[in-house]
């Protein structure tokens, strides 16, 4: 199959289980598409035990893809700049507390928390994982998913503060846990033995500081432009622009892209909507935005939902995968407990927002793109497994019910 067919079937497919989803089961759009796209896995994976007419098809589709370097690569800069384009930055501002400590602090306490228990739970299984690997696992599953998380909360009647927190937190986590993920890697492939703890800080320094100061400059350079100008073709092309370029020199520099596209999309999200630009400008522009994400949107939980026909040995590490759900819940309900109970607004923070917050803090296709992209070793299938089983969970379980939980506190 050639790019054009494959781009050509798989928009199709969004199409048809968009209508499904939309005409007969009503559910919120993420969530429909990937149901709708495992129930259509598992029918092709029972068709292959008759015949393989579309078996192979669809195997040989979903391969070529290369879900990890799609997601990474193409998709991610757009979804988060999407998302962080209209988060409230003053209503994040007040809770910049919260925020950073539970973007950091907590994702930190989780990743070492989760890896530890895992690490013991590996050997309990006879599949023993080694720590700095179990910790490397961490990193994938324990921060939040921005792109899962923001169009739940959306809808919600909660306090702005907490909305903003949560949004907030789900946007940067998902940055600070790409930098765990690449600094755990990096520490893999030196050798541990060869770093001290200053290298470690200094690689992972070095990612975080660097994203925030390159999506500063760029934020900021690209807002000085838009304002000498009032056309919103332009306008839209220029912020197209910077979120490919970004990754670009993000990567050159070695440092956090996905960091340096959420701090460009608050910082133009801020001043576009204060901006002397008209209002047709400001209403394009945050249209399109919504548009990409929603069509983005569509790929992503549908190709999720298509990754079960190349994972058939799954069930293999189903008990294990339960576990590792309760007890990544349990490591998330403690690291978010930990921070709140220094924080000062008890009516905003307590342990009802610490179960919301654990409950509502879904994991989407990053975990599995990052997953995915390990390179070649004895326990990616296990990681693999147990990561989709989590994700599997979180959306369509944890995801379907956080609605009705925010509900029920607020």
């Amino acid at each position: 199959m050639d790019v054009l067919m494959i781009i050509s079937i798989l928009v199709a497919l969004c199409a048809s289980f968009s209508y499904i989803n939309v005409k007969f089961l009503k559910l919120p759009s993420a969530i429909g598409l990937m149901l709708i796209s495992l129930i259509f896995s598992l029918l092709i994976m029972a068709e292959s035990k008759i015949s393989n007419t579309f078996y192979h098809q669809i195997e040989a589709m979903v391969k070529s893809i290369n879900f990890s370097q799609t997601l990474l690569n193409i998709l991610l800069g757009f979804l988060l700049f999407a998302g962080s384009l209209h988060i409230n930055l003053s209503e994040l501002k007040k809770q910049r507390a919260a925020v950073i400590s539970f973007s950091t602090l907590s994702v930190a306490l989780s990743i070492f928390f989760f890896g530890g228990i895992m690490w013991w739970m590996f050997t309990l299984f006879n599949s023993p994982v080694d720590f700095i690997y179990c910790l490397w696992f961490g990193s994938l599953v324990s921060p939040t998913d921005p792109i899962a998380v923001i169009g739940i909360f959306k809808k919600s009647n909660m306090p702005k503060g907490i909305e903003a927190t949560i949004n907030g937190e789900s946007l940067f986590n998902d940055g600070i846990g790409i930098v765990f993920f690449v600094t755990i890697g990096q520490v893999i492939n030196l050798g541990i033995e060869n770093l001290s703890f200053m290298d470690v800080l200094l690689l992972f320094g070095r990612e975080v500081i660097g994203g925030f100061t390159l999506g500063f400059l760029l934020g900021y350079g690209a807002n000085y432009f838009m304002q000498k100008i009032d056309h919103y073709q332009t306008e839209v092309l220029i912020s197209l622009a910077l979120v490919m370029v970004c990754g670009e020199i993000a990567h050159l520099l070695h440092v956090s892209g996905p960091l340096a596209v959420i701090v460009i999309g608050l910082i133009l999200g801020s001043k576009i909507s204060k901006s002397a630009t008209s209002e047709i400008t400001r209403d394009y522009h945050s249209k399109f935005w919504e548009l990409i994400d929603e069509f983005l949107n569509a790929i992503l939980f549908v190709l999720i939902g298509l990754q079960m026909v190349l994972l058939p040995f799954l069930t293999n590490y189903l008990l294990i995968g339960v576990i590792a759900i309760i007890l990544l819940l349990i490591c998330r309900y403690i690291s978010l407990s930990i921070p709140i109970f220094f924080l000062k607004d008890k009516k905003l923070f307590n342990s009802r927002t610490a179960l919301i917050m654990t409950w509502g803090g879904l994991r989407g296709g990053l975990s599995i793109a990052l997953t995915l992209s390990l390179p070649d070793n004895p326990y990616k299938e296990i990681m693999v497994s147990i990561t989709y089983i989590i994700v599997l969970f979180s959306i369509l379980i944890q995801g379907l019910t956080t609605g009705r939980l925010v509900e029920i506190f607020y």
